[in-house]
């Protein structure tokens, strides 16, 4: 499996060929590579060069590194979307081929921060509705979801039976969301979402946080959704201006 030939740049054909024999099933999902030592035997190049290798691949999510332990094959993303497309979890789940689904933990009227105040601006909030709830694809936990929508806006009753916040907004008042500002953050393990997620200690979370408008610029949800890496990927297209 040597790649000397190759005139590229060594560490470049080793990120090839570590993806090609992932793609092929030489390595599979969650298995664990090679040590250092074989690995950079079997490809013929320095240990040096491999780790560099390494590196950028676990910068790409390929693979994960686990000091002291090795170093393993990542997972695939079932779900991806582009993040200049606005959709529900319920709309990236049934595109997928997946049958969405919800397990509904509370829904409480707590009183609004001056942060969350400010930003239902102009909308003059006494009370927000909290709903939270776990997605599910194909009865799998996928995505955590904390939302909050201005007192009176929905039936907070519905929200039990229902899978989709934008449809139960639109239904009720005839309003639809027509775009959303986004903040992502990766973050690490947590405590109380990994566990219902089933995440590994080491698994890492995608927190997207959004403020929904209608296009009249009303903003009527804020949300924040936990969602788990290894099952969802963004993209976003750049264009040079």
């Amino acid at each position: 499996m040597s790649i000397k030939q190759d005139t590229r740049h060594l560490y470049l054909q080793v990120i090839e060929q570590i993806k090609r024999d992932i793609e092929t099933g030489i390595y599979l999902e969650k298995e664990k590579l090679p040590s250092e030592f074989q690995l950079s035997k079997s490809l013929g190049v320095s240990r040096a060069t491999l780790r560099e290798a390494l590196r950028i691949l676990e910068e790409e999510n390929v693979v994960t590194r686990r000091h002291g332990v090795g170093t393993f094959v990542n997972p695939k993303p079932v779900f991806t979307s582009g993040i200049e497309e606005l959709d529900s979890v319920t709309g990236m789940i049934s595109k997928s081929g997946m049958i969405p689904g919800s397990q509904y933990l509370s829904a409480e009227l707590i009183e609004p921060t001056e942060d969350e105040r400010e930003r239902f601006s102009p909308i003059e909030l006494h009370e927000l509705a909290k709903v939270e709830r776990v997605r599910t694809a194909d009865n799998q936990p996928v995505v955590y979801c904390k939302d909050r929508i201005p007192e009176g806006l929905i039936p907070l009753d519905q929200v039990r039976e229902a899978d989709s916040l934008f449809g139960i907004i639109e239904r009720y008042t005839g309003k639809s969301i027509s775009y959303a500002v986004t903040d992502i953050e990766p973050i690490g393990y947590h405590e109380k979402i990994s566990p219902i997620l089933n995440c590994e200690p080491d698994q890492s979370l995608l927190l997207l946080k959004q403020m929904h408008y209608t296009k009249d610029d009303e903003p009527v949800l804020l949300s924040s959704n936990y969602f788990r890496a290894d099952k969802f990927s963004f993209h976003v297209l750049r264009k040079r201006v």
